[in-house]
């Protein structure tokens, strides 16, 4: 794994001055790198960076493509409780990505997630609909 990866992290938890980190595995499929930040909280702009993500197979052709992400999500509670914020690691695996990058992100998400420390919510995501704003204000709202 890059060094990047851990430091644009902290830039977002300590900081507060990135709102979001895409992740990717680079393309010769040795490490996970940081592919882009933004300290937008535009949440469409992100959603967008991964609903439009590519990767390549290891023969080279490329299609739609799997990634991690975390997002600094700032929500309002209850009625008067105020604005809350969760960090949420985000595994997007769109169902018609190819199968081999679906294995590569499958099997180093631990590996990244375990070093990101102060991740309050994980969610995994297949298909748009689940990275939606509303659908992923409501699992916060849960907790889970």
């Amino acid at each position: 794994m890059n060094p990047e990866c851990i430091s644009k992290f902290n830039e977002l938890k300590l900081n507060k001055s990135t709102k979001w980190v895409v992740y990717a595995i680079s393309d010769n499929w040795k490490e996970i790198v940081v592919e882009d930040s933004s300290a937008s909280a535009d949440y469409e702009a992100f959603r967008e960076k991964l609903t439009s993500a590519k990767s390549k197979n290891k023969n080279g052709s490329e299609s739609v493509g799997p990634r991690y992400a975390v997002y600094d999500f700032e929500y309002e509670a209850a009625p008067g409780e105020g604005k809350r914020s969760k960090i949420l690691f985000l595994a997007w695996s769109p169902d018609n990505a190819g199968i081999q990058p679906k294995m590569m992100y499958s099997s180093s998400k631990e590996a990244l997630k375990r070093s990101l420390n102060g991740v309050a919510i994980e969610i995994q995501a297949n298909d748009e609909d689940e990275i939606e704003y509303e659908s992923i204000l409501e699992r916060v709202r849960k907790g889970r």
